[in-house]
């Protein structure tokens, strides 16, 4: 069967400029006809490096294959071709500055009004309706403001912003993705758009590293929101170690994986307490990382990672980028392709970040034939619809995920109206649970708006009742170590016999094909096998590896998980059959530096890279007054120099010819840096923060996970609410607001379930059992509930 892209004839015009054009090439990629739009007198010029010969490759990247227009709307003629464009599209993105002519002249709430239809995607940095809408942001004032810096990098010492130039925007822009298709799909059965007014800052927040999200197992039950930069927690979470020819990341946090690597390490006596069973107590060893660091020592990364897998200890070498990319993996994979990004100018580019139907979802695989374009969604439009502000209302999802990405994704949907229903088993419990009695701040935070029913799968019984539920569902999330979702009859090529209209989520580490395509995924370990690990350091020191706290890429991959399903929903409205999606975590992380392999692969074939220094000075993290206090401080180009320079009362600086451009004040970067550290020093960090984005220059404090609720600009966008859990310890911060539009409410109020909570519920309404056999199925463990 021929491939159908998803978004085939979904038409949407982009104005958008700079690193959000990320979300115009995930919809491109999945099919969407993106066309970018040369406004007069309201698109601007932003473009995103690396240059190489005077080519922006993150903007190449981001529009290649894109047939570009230009509009006058000063004329008769652009004025009349502007408005036939926007009659005919589906989608509207855009970027203008809140508060510029350019958003004046473009008047979004105009175009909504005479184009009711429309679905349009308002960016900026920190939204449109609050009181921060004129403040302006860099990466670093991103990582600043979501409080992903108070995590990253050595107590002490300066936080380390991550790697990848553009990474808060690009995870962002799967949040934008997402929230864009989920409106445009309910459109399709109410006939009524929407204007969206999205925050890069909110969508970095929720999709980077949230305070309040889920956390891994490594977290060891400490909330995100309770964690600090810690080095020595942080080399035992998931911890690297010296080896032979560099580095590996080992896991060693349940149970069987330490047993596995006490047997791997000959059984030593000093460690064959039974206490050493305990996370805690591994933990809290003087000795047992120093014994593993020893016993690693004079092995190679290879013969580490073969060892390891054999004894049941996930362990990956550290490699850099250039190592991930010359792996067999990468390769078979077709993870990149040459394509043209400028006359002369070919590179390596990422086809596509998912799969459909076993093909890598790009606009580089899309035919030469597209399907019509769909206009109706006769499938949802016959669902019941209880007008409740949320446009995935109808929809039944099966949520068979666990920890971060699999709680992340069937969340999403929850919370835009879905019904979801949790499928678990105490004999192989989800890992974010911890006890199965009561209510933790991380299970809560994931496994809102969602039901649970507690199957066992193992038993023919079992599978017949869950799928039964299929027969009755949309969508099915798995992300399943390799082979169980086979081995359970929960696979798509079993599931699409029971329900051809089903879409089927996997996500897993490195893809289902591919030499590793067994290998256990655990986060730490996907980045440190796809270079993020050792790029994930501080400059010069190459074994400060400050990676461990975060949750990178989890949160985006559930993003990239759920755009792909609804992409897929989407095309079931024009096909009436469903399909797969996969999502290979590595490669979504590996897309975030697409640009920059690029510009490595092209300066080896002898081009030019013209763009250094690469940020204008000054550009990085400065020491405030109080502990471990910072600011983000960036200065983009002459008038921020100049603002700067006003704002700290440095005239001299201002007026020195030798700091005059951007090449001068990279060559004297220190004595800037001094100069600015000599007034951020004397200044709490959101004093300092509010001096300067009020003079036009982008600064953020460096927020630690605690200040984040109370912060004005999240307590004005509705960002979190507090939740009271029946079965908690305490109060939980949550999440609240997704998406901000007119027609769109803030996500329901259903609490995280215990395990089978709604079981006798479920088994009723959608299996039609009786009592009494629901209570003979309980007794025979086929159908479970826990008691608190």
């Amino acid at each position: 069967m021929a491939y159908d892209p998803p978004l085939s004839g979904v038409r949407i015009l982009d104005l958008s400029t700079g690193p959000m054009t990320a979300v115009g090439r995930l919809l491109a990629d999945l099919g969407a006809e993106v066309t970018p739009v040369d406004l007069r007198g309201v698109t601007g010029q932003a473009t995103i490096g690396p240059h190489v010969d005077a080519v922006p490759l993150g903007t190449a990247i981001d529009r290649h294959g894109m047939r570009s227009v230009a509009v006058d709307p000063t004329t008769a003629g652009g004025r009349r071709r502007w408005t036939k464009m926007l009659a005919d599209a589906d989608i509207l993105i855009e970027s203008t500055r809140p508060g510029s002519a350019a958003e004046a002249a473009l008047d979004v709430h105009r175009i909504h009004a005479d184009h009711p239809a429309c679905v349009i995607l308002s960016l900026s940095d920190f939204g449109r309706d609050t009181d921060f809408s004129g403040w302006q942001a860099t990466t670093p004032v991103l990582h600043a403001l979501t409080s992903e810096l108070s995590r990253s990098g050595i107590p002490g010492r300066e936080p380390l912003v991550p790697p990848g130039d553009r990474l808060p925007y690009q995870v962002a822009a799967a949040q934008a993705a997402v929230m864009v298709l989920s409106v445009y799909l309910d459109r399709l059965r109410t006939g009524a758009g929407d204007l969206i007014d999205f925050s890069i800052l909110d969508g970095a927040m929720a999709a980077l590293d949230p305070p309040f999200g889920t956390a891994g197992t490594a977290s060891v039950g400490v909330p995100i929101s309770a964690q600090r930069r810690d080095w020595n927690a942080e080399r035992q979470r998931y911890p690297i170690v010296a080896c032979k020819d560099g580095h590996v990341r080992i896991c060693l946090l349940a149970k069987r994986q330490w047993r596995g690597m006490f047997e791997w390490m000959g059984s030593p006596i000093e460690f064959a307490d039974p206490r050493f069973d305990s996370l805690r107590e591994r933990f809290a060893s003087p000795t047992l990382l120093a014994a593993i660091e020893r016993f690693c020592a004079d092995k190679t990364r290879a013969e580490l990672e073969v060892a390891g897998q054999r004894h049941g200890v996930p362990t990956a070498a550290v490699l850099t980028l250039d190592e991930a990319l010359a792996t067999e993996q990468v390769r078979e994979r077709g993870f990149l392709r040459d394509a043209e990004l400028a006359p002369g100018v070919a590179a390596p580019v990422p086809v596509g970040v998912t799969e459909i139907d076993g093909v890598r979802a790009s606009a580089l695989n899309a035919p030469v034939d597209r399907p019509a374009r769909t206009v109706s969604a006769p499938v949802l439009s016959g669902r019941p619809r209880r007008d409740e502000g949320l446009p995935l209302e109808g929809l039944r999802v099966l949520d068979l995920g666990v920890i971060v990405v699999g709680s992340d994704t069937g969340r999403l949907f929850g919370d835009l109206g879905a019904d979801v229903v949790k499928i678990e088993n105490s004999a192989y419990p989800d890992g974010l649970r911890g006890n199965l009695k009561y209510m933790t701040q991380g299970f809560a935070a994931g496994h809102r708006n969602k039901r649970s029913i507690g199957i066992d799968l193992r038993s023919r019984r079992g599978r017949a009742l869950a799928h039964r539920l299929v027969a009755q569902s949309d969508v099915v999330l798995t992300n399943f170590k390799p082979g169980v979702a086979e081995t359970l009859g929960m696979d798509h090529a079993t599931l699409r016999t029971v329900n051809p209209g089903i879409v089927v989520v996997d996500s897993s580490a490195f893809g289902p094909t591919g030499p590793w395509a067994k290998r256990l995924g655990y986060g730490p370990l996907v980045r440190a096998a796809a270079g993020f690990t050792a790029a994930w350091v501080y400059p010069g020191e190459p074994d400060t590896f400050c990676d461990t706290v975060t949750v990178y890429p989890d949160h985006v991959c559930a993003r990239i998980g759920t755009l792909a399903a609804l992409a897929v929903l989407l095309r079931r409205e024009r096909t009436g059959t469903g399909g797969s999606v996969s999502v290979a975590q590595s490669e979504v992380m590996l897309s975030h530096l697409g640009a920059d392999i690029a510009a490595d692969v092209l300066q080896r074939r002898g081009h030019q890279r013209c763009d250094r220094p690469q940020h204008d000075a000054p550009w990085g993290l400065f020491p405030a007054a109080g502990a471990d206090a910072w600011v983000a401080v960036t200065v983009r180009d002459d008038a921020d120099w100049a603002a700067l320079c006003a704002t700290i009362e440095r005239p001299d600086l201002h007026t020195d010819p030798e700091l005059a451009d951007s090449a001068g004040r990279d060559r004297h970067r220190a004595r800037i840096d001094g100069a600015v550290r000599a007034w951020t020093t004397t200044r709490c960090p959101k004093e300092a923060m509010e001096r300067l984005q009020a003079a036009g220059v982008p600064a953020g404090a460096v927020l630690h996970a605690a200040d984040v609720p109370e912060w004005g600009y999240y307590v004005q966008r509705r960002a979190f609410r507090e939740e009271l859990h029946p079965h908690g310890a305490e109060p939980f911060t949550m999440e609240n607001a997704q998406i901000h539009a007119e027609r769109v409410a803030d996500p329901p109020l259903g609490q995280a379930p215990l395990l089978g909570e709604q079981t006798r519920q479920i088994a009723a309404e959608l299996l039609g059992l009786s009592d009494p056999q629901i209570d003979e199925l309980l007794a025979a463990g086929v159908l479970e509930i826990i008691q608190p």
